[in-house]
């Protein structure tokens, strides 16, 4: 098992980390840094058995793709460098790999998340769920594992700011087997987030359905469409509302909110279908796979 921790300007909390996941006996550790511009690089030369390298690529996703490549053991998990994950939680997701290709850590955060972060995280995961199909816990956890011939096969391209995602959808596209465990969630160990809350969440729920349009568009416009009963239904309350309280018959009123209702009808019906094939698609996977 390598132990991969991607970091960028984390001075305040690589060396602790480090140590943390030493003591627990995980001597294969790779940090993958983006050309930090604090003590991170000292730090961690500070620690002789410890890999440094030097990212390419943008972003998190860079700092994957890096690690992926130069990766040789059967298996490997990411965490975040500011120290905001407990490496006592790398045990947990030990036994799962016997049978699952990637496991997810789902955040136990609520005292330590804010509710306004909480918020986001449900929103993000479950536009993400709706639009994939799934039942992925923690979306934007960045606490995983997996096999390393699978994470080799993985080639992020167009999102490397929010790679989390890119990465499940990528997984779920090619059928692997996915599972979670809870894991702690901690105060990061000093200095600010690097990410703006409100821009991050919008880049998020803009990358969700940008993937899906890629990877499950049957699914995305089917969803879409069914949106047509919103206004659908408002139209019908409008004209209902006219013809009781003002004896005002608007047939116009009544066909379109018709003609509405058969449209997200019918989306709706074909993204119930699109959900329920890409369920039985993964059960027929996982059955493959364990045969």
């Amino acid at each position: 098992m390598t132990v991969v921790i991607p970091t960028l300007n984390e001075e305040q909390a690589i060396g602790k980390l480090i140590q943390e996941t030493k003591a627990l006996g995980y001597s294969r550790i790779m940090v993958v840094d983006a050309y930090s511009q604090d003590r991170t690089v000292e730090i961690v030369n500070g620690f002789e058995d410890v890999r440094l390298i030097q990212q390419h690529g943008r972003g998190k996703a860079g700092a994957l793709q890096t690690a992926f490549l130069l990766v040789d053991t059967p298996y490997l998990v990411v965490l975040d460098g500011d120290g905001s994950y407990d490496p006592r939680d790398i045990d947990r997701f030990l036994f799962p790999l016997n049978k699952f290709d990637f496991v997810k850590g789902e955040r136990q955060a609520k005292t330590t998340m804010s509710r306004l972060h909480r918020l986001g995280n449900f929103i993000i995961t479950r536009s993400f769920n709706l639009l994939f199909g799934t039942e992925v816990p923690d979306v934007c956890s960045g606490f995983y594992a997996f096999k390393t011939e699978v994470a080799k096969n993985l080639n992020f391209e167009k999102h490397p700011l929010t790679v989390e995602q890119e990465m499940l959808a990528q997984l779920i596209s090619a059928g692997h087997a996915i599972t979670s465990v809870p894991v702690t969630y901690r105060k990061r160990f000093g200095g600010r987030s690097k990410t703006h809350t409100w821009r991050q969440g919008f880049r998020d729920l803009i990358t969700n359905i940008d993937l899906s349009r890629s990877y499950n568009p049957i699914l995305l416009f089917s969803v879409l469409a069914s949106l047509i009963l919103i206004p659908a239904f408002i139209l019908l309350l409008y004209a209902v509302y006219l013809y009781f309280f003002f004896h005002a018959y608007h047939s116009g009123y009544f066909l379109a909110s018709l003609v509405l209702f058969v449209l997200g009808a019918q989306g709706f019906t074909v993204s119930t279908i699109a959900v329920m094939l890409r369920r039985i698609e993964r059960k027929l996977n996982s059955i493959g796979k364990n045969n």
